[in-house]
């Protein structure tokens, strides 16, 4: 007998389903984690009173029933709603598309007239798109494209938009009525307390290393437990045998500000290429604060390194091959699950991480 059923490794969204049901079922687990601290890129960090993404803006968001009351049974949630808000140049628009972003831009208050005008713009592009920019256009025409996507995408993947292939935009929201609200979910905030709220009820009983890499010592920890929930990178764990996947990372500057409200909503996109961040976060807004002082963070996109967080998978054809000849290792591996966004190398969204963890949990028979 080991001494424990599961080692966790890794404390993000994905491993925290699996503590919190094994130990609903009394099985005991261990986590090994990197960071000096749990939760992953979810971690919440406490400042003036103020709890802060320190990984970034993060919004719960689902159409899952089935997720919504799981993660309300680990926190409650309040009423937030991402309403984001575009700087081009000193110009705001509202975002997502909708008619009180085309009212601002064009002067127009009927969807008709919206319709007409990127209808018209949207014959810029014949043909079959053949890069971003092409799709682009081609979907919500040349004025919404130049203000909007173009200095954003191309800040936030290091390259011109004519240089990135077109599938990276499937589609743009476009919506012709004055609706501000981000997302089409059923459900939508943020935990009450902040998600280090979740994070500790998920890990609660866990025997917990931080600071700690589990591939650095793999023997060890594989002794210790009957099973082994991987949630690093895929790549990594095979010791790049085929090469390395790539990513893109982010690097954040955070600000304590002597005023109660810097810009008046959680996230202000910088649209513009000359801007070298892509957004700046105030993090207060998130759970309507009401603190004498204010925090933001400015997020800048970066090329991944060695050493760097791995923020964003690079999907494109290239990486999807490699990452299919990992994934067949992966399937020999019978004493190892692979699970979330790095050992499954995909860009997930928190609710679509929480319910491939319970599927596959169900799977699994625990």
């Amino acid at each position: 007998m080991k001494k424990y059923d599961y080692v966790l490794v890794g404390s993000g969204l994905y491993a925290g389903v699996w503590a919190n049901e094994a130990r609903k079922k009394g099985k005991k687990c261990l986590v090994v984690e990197k960071r000096d601290h749990i939760g992953g890129n979810v971690f919440c960090e406490d400042m003036e009173g103020i709890h802060v993404h320190r990984y970034g803006a993060h919004i719960f968001h689902t159409s899952n029933r089935e997720v919504w009351d799981y993660v309300n049974g680990l926190a409650e949630f309040n009423r937030y709603t991402n309403s984001p808000v575009a700087n081009y140049k000193g110009e705001m628009f509202n975002m997502p598309f909708n008619m009180n972003t085309f009212s601002k831009m064009w002067g127009i208050s009927t969807p008709e007239q919206a319709r007409n005008i990127i209808e018209e713009q949207r014959k810029a592009i014949t043909g079959e798109p053949k890069n971003l920019e092409e799709q682009a256009v081609s979907l919500v025409g040349t004025d919404i494209y130049e203000k909007l996507v173009k200095g954003y995408t191309e800040k936030q993947w290091g390259r011109d938009c004519r240089e990135l292939p077109a599938f990276i935009i499937k589609r743009l929201p476009v919506r012709f009525t004055y609706d501000n609200n981000y997302f089409n979910d059923l459900y939508q905030g943020i935990p009450i307390g902040g998600y280090n709220v979740i994070i500790d009820k998920m890990f609660e009983g866990c025997t917990i290393h931080t600071g700690t890499d589990y591939l650095k010592n793999r023997d060890y920890y594989n002794e210790l437990g009957e099973k082994i929930i991987y949630t690093g990178a895929i790549d990594a764990y095979f010791r790049y045998q085929y090469g390395r996947l790539e990513y893109r990372s982010l690097r954040f500057e955070t600000e304590v500000l002597d005023m109660d409200n810097y810009q008046g909503v959680a996230v202000v996109n910088y649209t513009d290429r000359e801007t070298p961040y892509t957004r700046i976060i105030e993090h207060k807004h998130f759970e309507f604060g009401t603190q004498p002082k204010t925090v933001i963070t400015r997020e800048y996109p970066a090329a991944w390194e060695e050493g760097m967080e791995a923020y964003y998978t690079v999907n494109d054809e290239k990486n999807q091959k490699l990452y299919q000849q990992y994934a067949r290792l992966a399937e020999k591996e019978e004493n190892v699950v692979f699970g979330g966004r790095l050992a499954e190398y995909k860009y997930y969204d928190m609710d679509k991480v929480i319910a491939s963890a319970l599927e596959r949990i169900k799977k699994a028979g625990i």
